[in-house]
């Protein structure tokens, strides 16, 4: 399962963090924007160190810098031949000669294996090319088998640099895979790598959650022929029975307090939104009336909670006061709007809405306007989740065959798989950093 996450030391050895009317490198608020040409050179192996290592350093850099959205990364093998051989950090008097490169910024570091052969540091420095001027320099300390955390965290820290706000590299996404007849719960990391089976009970497992604590999951199974709603650690262990009323328990959410859980019950007949504590008792029904209820997802501030609700008709997302008052309807457009997901800036919703035969990715404002279609044209695409930051959506799509996990940008822009995997995946849910 999971390997132990080992310690690492993080070294800031200079940091010029933007003043107040500096120059702003990337608005991500900004309905457009353009991605920003950041120049890779070759990273150094120092003394002994591998030229393998530093390559696998590299790849993963630069595969994060991309994933992200916000950059065209500019690597070696594109330079102009006099800068392509290059590498390791260049000294600010010289930042000139690579302005042919034409990138804005230039990101270089180098990799020094210790003589034990199991101890790494990593070193990086960002600079400005147009301004000509370094803006932060850190180093990593870890064991080797950290080195992909290590990385992810250089590609945070200059999201940080670049746009204000760090990155999501160092978080994790769970989903359900099909396997035969059954459903197992998966882990991979935000760029697909790392990928690991959680449960092994060869049952029905569907809608994973995380855990506000980051260290276990929730999901609905089928073991006991109920669908009850169990726990599991990151390793596979320690699995518990955690609600189980009569009837369907699906779709847990958390409030950001962690005090209560939101879900779908269905001990009444028909499925409602409930809360429960922390640890699983106290039912308190939220919703009332003759429809069917279900996907509950907490406000960022803990006061409202958004669901699904068959009340008008046909699926609509309704959001209500926490503890079920003042009840309004969402979404007006379209007949069947499904799966909400507040995002954690507070200021959209994402679900789910069937057009023209077909199901989309949406977001709303909260107040109902600003609608915004992200997907279209590329199969079904559903269930969407918020990474931690609020600047990406994990889906299910099956616009390649079979369903897989894709993620984008909040925008729309930047759509890519998961995994390589040949498909059966479905129900995506993002931990929050793992710091």
């Amino acid at each position: 399962m999971l390997k132990r996450i080992l310690p690492l030391v993080i070294l800031l050895f200079f940091t010029s963090l933007p003043p107040a009317g500096a120059r702003v490198y990337l608005d991500i608020n900004a309905p457009t924007f353009v991605q920003i040409p950041i120049v890779l050179p070759k990273w150094k192996p120092v003394d002994k160190t591998p030229p393998a290592l530093s390559a696998k350093v590299y790849e993963i850099l630069a595969n994060d810098l991309t994933l992200s959205g916000f950059f065209r990364v500019i690597d070696y093998s594109h330079l102009p031949p006099q800068l392509r051989d290059k590498e390791g950090i260049p000294s600010t008097l010289f930042l000139q000669e690579w302005m042919p490169a034409s990138g804005e910024i230039l990101l270089a570091g180098e990799t020094f294996l210790e003589l034990d052969g199991l101890h790494l540091r990593l070193k990086f420095h960002l600079l400005d090319l147009v301004e000509q001027k370094h803006l932060v320099g850190k180093q990593y300390e870890g064991h080797l088998q950290t080195l992909r955390i290590m990385v992810h965290r250089m590609a945070d820290e200059v999201l940080l640099q670049i746009t204000g706000e760090k990155g999501v590299h160092n978080t994790k996404i769970a989903f359900a895979v099909l396997q035969g007849e059954s459903k197992e719960i998966f882990v991979a990391d935000f760029d697909g790598a790392d990928l690991k089976q959680i449960t092994q009970n060869r049952s029905i497992n569907l809608s994973p959650t995380w855990t506000p604590d980051n260290k276990k999951i929730a999901f609905t199974s089928y073991l006991k022929r109920n669908p009850d709603l169990y726990l599991i650690d990151l390793y596979g262990k320690n699995l518990q029975r955690f609600a189980y009323y009569s009837g369907l328990n699906v779709s847990p959410s958390w409030s950001p307090d962690g005090k209560q859980i939101a879900l779908m019950l269905g001990m009444e007949g028909k499925s409602d939104i409930f809360l429960i504590d922390a640890e699983g008792g106290n039912p308190k029904k939220l919703t009332k009336g003759h429809g069917n209820e279900a996907s509950p997802t907490w406000s960022p501030d803990g006061q409202r909670i958004a669901f699904v609700s068959d009340r008008s008709g046909s699926p609509q997302v309704y959001v209500m006061a926490k503890d079920g008052s003042d009840v309004r309807r969402l979404t007006y457009e379209g007949n069947y709007n499904t799966n909400p997901s507040w995002s954690p800036k507070g200021d959209r919703i994402a679900f789910c809405g069937r057009v023209g035969g077909r199901f989309e990715i949406f977001t709303i404002g909260i107040d109902g306007t600003g609608l915004q279609r992200l997907t279209s044209n590329s199969g079904n695409n559903e269930s969407p989740c918020w990474s931690p930051d609020g600047r990406y959506i994990a889906f299910s799509s099956n616009r390649t065959g079979g369903s897989k996990i894709s993620i984008m940008n909040a925008n729309g822009f930047n759509q890519r798989p998961l995994t390589q995997s040949k498909g059966g995946e479905s129900s995506p849910s993002w931990s929050k950093r793992f710091e």
